[in-house]
């Protein structure tokens, strides 16, 4: 199947969609499952992690497969892989080494440093160690462009998008939170490919939507609606973490979807949004950011997200597993939560919608936080 490609960097055009591989991690036939699925879609881009466990080998296994059988994409496959920040310059050249041999590649299309989460991963990546193994990598051809993934604050992102360093980027960009949208635009203007990390699980677990969603989001499902706003505001590729041929029906379906909203999907949108903001009220959160930085660190619009997506669209098990996610994941996501509120009221005089914020982030506590478990010792 030819789907339509869109410029991806400096780099190979991508499809519009992504193949991502860390759900395929059972086994090599699993991988080559999913992989010759993609092909058969019209996808041409896969990307890939060390840190997904096997997905590198069973990966390399699926390719070598697929060429032995003649099955690949028109120009061949767009491999993107990833190396984690803090390495040694020897390390990281070791690791490099290393996937390039699991995936059986002599070159990498896409090289990502994986998660630039803290400004010190940042710092590494422009002025550190891995600035020099990033330009090794590309002056030794073993590479032919630099990007990174980032879990991180809007002020960083937008730092690493504007150091001029990165070639592309992907970033969590969804329907139903589009703060990042702006950083997404300005990274395109500046010529970057941009990923949207997980648009469906990861957006609202949207591949299994609440009947909430679904009418709100009628006639189309809620991941038909999700993937059409991110491609109609020209995102450059979206990314599937099929675990079976089955996940990818819909990408295939939309692979050459890269026009203009039409007038039934505006309508859906606002039918969307003003049924969540009829039941949130007055107490919706804009997500406009002026209330940070908080004094106590309390991500409060991120929060207030949370509580957004409950209410607004009845998401109660995604948004409570988000929030209980708050202090257990590093630095991949939020490290204090509401109950961090002291109400000071630093945050009041800068809301432009007078939200009673504290009273909000409470309320968000009591909905979301997981009541404590019963110990089984002491």
């Amino acid at each position: 199947m030819i789907a339509v490609r869109r410029r991806f960097g400096q780099g190979p055009q991508v499809s519009l969609f992504t193949l991502g591989t860390m759900r395929a991690i059972d086994s090599a036939e699993q991988m080559y499952g999913v992989v010759e699925a993609a092909q058969a879609a019209g996808i041409n881009h896969i990307e890939t992690a060390p840190a997904y466990g096997p997905a590198e080998s069973f990966l390399g296994i699926a390719l070598q497969q697929l060429q032995q059988n003649q099955a690949a994409p028109t120009g061949g496959w767009v491999i993107t892989s990833k190396l984690l920040p803090g390495l040694t310059l020897a390390e990281g050249q070791r690791q490099l080494h290393g996937l390039l041999n699991r995936l059986g590649l002599r070159k990498l299309h896409n090289l990502a440093v994986h998660g630039v989460n803290l400004p010190e991963h940042l710092e590494w990546t422009l002025k550190g160690e891995g600035a020099a193994l990033l330009k090794w990598a590309v002056e030794e051809d073993l590479v032919t462009q630099v990007g990174f993934s980032s879990h991180g604050a809007y002020p960083l992102i937008e730092a690493a998008i504007t150091s001029g360093r990165f070639q592309f980027c992907s970033l969590h960009l969804h329907l139903l939170d589009p703060a990042r949208m702006p950083l997404a635009q300005k990274a395109l203007a500046a010529g970057m490919g941009v990923m949207a990390i997980s648009p469906a699980d990861k957006g609202g677990r949207l591949q299994a939507p609440s009947p909430t969603l679904v009418e709100d989001c009628s006639p189309f499902s809620p991941l038909e609606l999700a993937y059409r706003y991110l491609l109609a505001a020209e995102i450059s590729t979206l990314s599937i973490g099929a675990a079976q041929p089955e996940d990818l029906t819909l990408a295939t379906q939309l692979a050459n979807a890269n026009n203009p909203l039409n007038k039934r999907e505006q309508r859906a949108f606002k039918q969307l949004r003003e049924k969540g903001e009829h039941r949130l009220g007055k107490n919706r959160c804009g997500q406009c950011r002026s209330c940070i930085p908080c004094p106590k660190s309390v991500p409060i619009p991120d929060l207030l997200r949370l509580r957004n997506l409950a209410i607004g669209h009845d998401l109660q098990a995604f948004a409570q597993e988000r929030y209980n996610l708050i202090g257990r994941a590093g630095h991949w996501w939020e490290s204090v939560d509401g109950n961090a509120c002291k109400r000071c009221g630093k945050c009041l005089p800068h809301c432009p919608h007078q939200l009673p914020i504290p009273d909000l982030l409470a309320d968000t506590h009591r909905r979301l936080a997981a009541a404590p478990r019963r110990r089984l010792w002491g």
